[in-house]
């Protein structure tokens, strides 16, 4: 059973958080495509953990105040709500910017209360030679192309929409340009931090995905002082939707492997 519930966090920022399933606590970050793409993810995962999945302010209709202008400002906020609800043992799986946002939880995570990272598809660092794709100058049938191994399947046409389906598109986009935006989708000095993260890493990419190549992702992988990288055929950018199955048991596999972790260090 789902529950929801908001959350205020200092004196302004307001955070809608759904809850399900028991054990574990799996914190699961959004990409720019809201919520709605982790649905999936975070159903299969409270089978076995106890999924904390946040609407990151500004996305579906939520608010954002205007001093909440980048990625390290929502990455602090989820590290101070975990530390603040008395939470240990915390994977983070983290889906494009969400896999970003999880990325530099993990660098700030001084008072050790992550014991685990998934990211998939992840933007957020510079990779020399592997250049982020400028999401923001793709339309439709390019999202499509980029994003997606069966683009066909996963176009959707804009003259599909509802007018109240394009405006939450475009203020969802309008929120990705203010938090990540500037510079388009990385922190320049994130991947040398990387080293310094000493959690057991999994980074999971689609094949398929031109976005962020799994190239990139393989530099991400091993910028990570316990990074593993694993490749899903047939996918792109969220191989979680795509292919579901061969996603799921790869994170099954990581989370059997890494229960426990913050007991036997």
């Amino acid at each position: 059973m789902t529950s929801e519930h908001t959350v205020v966090l200092g004196d302004d920022l307001a955070i809608t958080i759904s809850e399900a399933g028991s054990g574990r606590p799996a914190l699961i970050l959004h990409g720019g495509g809201g919520p709605a793409t982790v649905a999936g993810l975070a159903g299969h995962l409270a089978r076995t953990t106890r999924t904390i999945t946040p609407i990151h302010p500004g996305w579906s209709g939520t608010g954002r105040p205007a001093w909440l202008t980048g990625v390290d400002d929502l990455a602090i906020a989820y590290l101070g709500y975990l530390r603040d609800a008395g939470l240990r043992d915390v994977v983070v799986v983290g889906s494009s910017v969400g896999g970003w946002i999880a990325a530099e939880m993990a660098v700030r995570d001084t008072a050790g209360v992550l014991s685990g990272l998934v990211l998939i598809d992840a933007v957020g660092v510079h990779v020399e030679g592997e250049p982020i794709r400028d999401f923001f100058a793709l339309d439709a049938h390019g999202v499509a192309e980029y994003a997606w191994h069966d683009s066909q399947r996963f176009y959707v046409d804009p003259a599909s929409l509802t007018p109240e389906q394009l405006a939450g598109r475009q203020a969802d986009m309008a929120t990705l340009r203010a938090i990540a935006g500037d510079p388009s989708m990385h922190d320049p000095k994130l991947l040398r931090r990387l080293r310094s993260v000493a959690l057991p890493t999994l980074v999971l990419w689609g094949e398929s995905d031109r976005i962020v190549t799994p190239a990139y992702g393989a530099a991400y992988a091993e910028a990570f002082g316990d990074g593993r990288f694993e490749v899903i055929a047939d996918a792109g950018h969220l191989p979680h939707i795509e292919q579901p199955e061969a996603t799921f048991a790869l994170l099954d596999s990581y989370l059997r492997e890494t229960a426990g972790v913050v007991a036997r260090s």
